[in-house]
Parts: structure tokens; C-alpha cells; sequence
């Protein structure tokens, strides 16, 4: 209900209007989106608000037009979906899916229409990312909704809502990870895994895998990493990117930032390869933190 303020509540979740969906939730992942939001570092965090959007649901019923998916169907929310209208330039690109069709009232916790389908005691409730998937049910657009196989099982799909996704697709789409190249990737959460899991199915040579949690190496080795680096137990005066860059003589062809810590983001910076290295930032920092070099 407010920052650092959970509470279990019986809502109202009203029927989707045209262009909407209604879901049973299924399954839940926690990002640390969701975190960041519930301690206060999101800019844009609003309150009371229903958080969640790492899920996989049944759709329960649809609004008027929807033609896209029907009651029954299994789905991913997505936060970030594309409108796929002709005309919209962002979605006719192969350079970003950031589609803003319904961006200026998602960010204002608002459907497309600007009203709220969740309420207490007649109060509204804000929507979070377009999904607030922690809820037994929620509504969405229906350009929010990627259907996915009835068989495929809701509690591990439910990860292609952001982690996997943000993962791969920062080594395919955005850093486009080559073969035979050394990659290192700081923070081995979920996010930081799929890097892994995705630098090695894109042919890298060397992954090393950089966090101060070392109970996280034998996962992250099973997902692709070849070395691991904790920077917790460097020697007093060496700092990683200067462990980094000593290991591989000139530093990393690819380097991920997945923390969300502007110190990370520096030392990635500064651990990708001298003349051509390319430093992709996944993690998101709070409000008021900047990078500096």
C-alpha cells in the first residue's frame, strides 16, 4: 500500500472492457523490479499499487474485439508489448520492441482508457507495468498477453515474462555477443544466468561470471559460465574491473551489467575490451544515481 508496505487484501478485479483480458494467475516470478518499486527507488513508483509482472496465467474471459486470445488460453504477461500497427514506427523496426502505444498510461499505473480495474472499497488501485500480476486475477491489454503452449508448464515459462527474455535478448539483439569472444557477466541472479545460458549458446569462447555470492558458481557453471570471479574476496587495493581486465589482458569483448548498482555499471564499463569492447547496461538504477568514470 505504500513503500515497504505489503499487505494482503480481498480486492474487486472488475471485467475487462474492449481490448481487454481478464487472467487467473497461475504462477509467479519475483524480479527485483519489484523490489526496487516496494523500497521507493522507482521514480515512477505509485501507490497503493498491485506488483508482479514475471507470470504465467489462463485467460478467464476477454473483452469486446479481442480476437487475439480466448478464454482458456495459456499466457505470459508482457510489459513491454508492440501494438503491430502498420503505422506505428517502433514495431514496423527491427531495432526495438519498445512499442509506446499504451506507455503514458501504463507508467500512470492506468488500462489504455486511464481508469483502474482493481479497487477497495470502491477505491482504485494502481495497475504496475501494465500486469500486477500478484493477484489471483488482473487485466490486461490484450496486446499484453503472449499466448504459449497448453503443455508448457506455468511456473518455469513464467520467467519468459522478463528474466530469460531480458537475458537473451540483451546478447542477441542488443550486444549481438560474437562467436570465439570473451564475455563477462557481474550479477548472477536470473537475469544474469540467461546472459550466461545466452552468451554460450552465441558460440563465446570465455564467460566469466562476476558476483560476491559464491553458493551461485555451480548454477551459473551449469549455465554456461567457464570461470568465475568473486568480488568480495579481492586483494585489498584491486578492484574488478582491474581483475578483470588482467585476466584477459585488454578486458572483454562483451560485458553485462545485471545488478542495477551504478558501481557494477562502472566496472563493467571498465572491464570491456580496449578500442572495441561493447559494455551492455541490463540492470536499472535508482532514482538520482548516476555513473561516473
Amino acid at each position: 500500500m505504500g513503500v515497504n508496505d505489503l499487505k494482503i487484501l480481498d480486492i474487486e478485479v472488475a471485467p475487462p472492457k474492449a481490448g481487454e483480458v481478464r487472467l487467473k494467475v497461475v504462477a509467479n516470478a519475483l524480479c527485483h523490479t519489484d523490489i526496487y518499486t516496494l523500497e521507493g527507488s522507482d521514480p515512477e513508483g505509485l501507490f497503493p499499487a498491485i506488483l508482479g509482472h514475471e507470470a504465467g496465467a489462463v485467460v478467464e474471459s476477454v473483452g469486446p474485439g479481442v480476437e487475439s486470445v480466448k478464454p482458456g488460453d495459456h499466457v505470459i504477461p508482457c510489459y513491454t508489448p508492440q501494438c503491430r500497427r502498420p503505422e506505428c514506427i517502433f514495431c514496423a523496426s527491427p531495432k526495438t520492441n519498445l512499442c509506446p502505444t499504451i506507455r503514458s498510461t501504463q507508467g500512470g499505473g492506468f488500462m489504455p482508457d486511464g481508469t483502474s480495474r482493481f479497487s477497495v472499497g470502491g477505491k482504485p488501485i494502481y495497475h504496475f507495468m501494465g500486469c500486477s500480476t500478484m493477484s489471483e486475477y488482473t487485466v490486461l491489454a490484450a496486446i499484453s498477453c503472449a499466448r504459449v503452449a497448453p503443455h508448457a508448464p506455468l511456473d518455469k515459462v513464467c520467467l519468459l515474462g522478463c528474466g530469460v527474455s531480458t537475458g537473451w535478448g540483451a546478447v542477441f539483439n542488443t550486444a549481438k555477443v560474437e562467436v570465439g569472444s570473451t564475455v563477462a557477466v557481474f550479477g548472477l541472479g536470473a537475469v544474469g544466468l540467461a546472459v550466461l545460458q545466452a552468451a554460450k549458446v552465441a558460440g563465446a569462447a570465455r564467460i566469466i561470471g562476476v558476483d560476491v555470492n559464491a553458493d551461485k558458481f555451480a548454477a551459473a557453471r551449469g549455465m554456461g559460465a567457464t570461470e568465475f570471479v568473486d568480488s568480495s574476496k579481492l586483494p585489498a587495493g584491486v578492484t574488478v574491473q582491474q581483475h578483470v581486465v588482467g585476466l584477459t589482458k585488454w578486458g572483454c569483448d562483451f560485458t553485462f551489467d545485471c545488478t542495477g548498482n551504478v558501481q557494477v555499471m562502472r566496472a563493467a564499463l571498465e572491464s570491456a575490451h580496449r578500442g572495441w569492447g561493447v559494455s551492455c547496461v541490463i540492470g536499472v538504477a535508482a532514482a538520482g544515481h548516476q555513473i561516473s568514470t
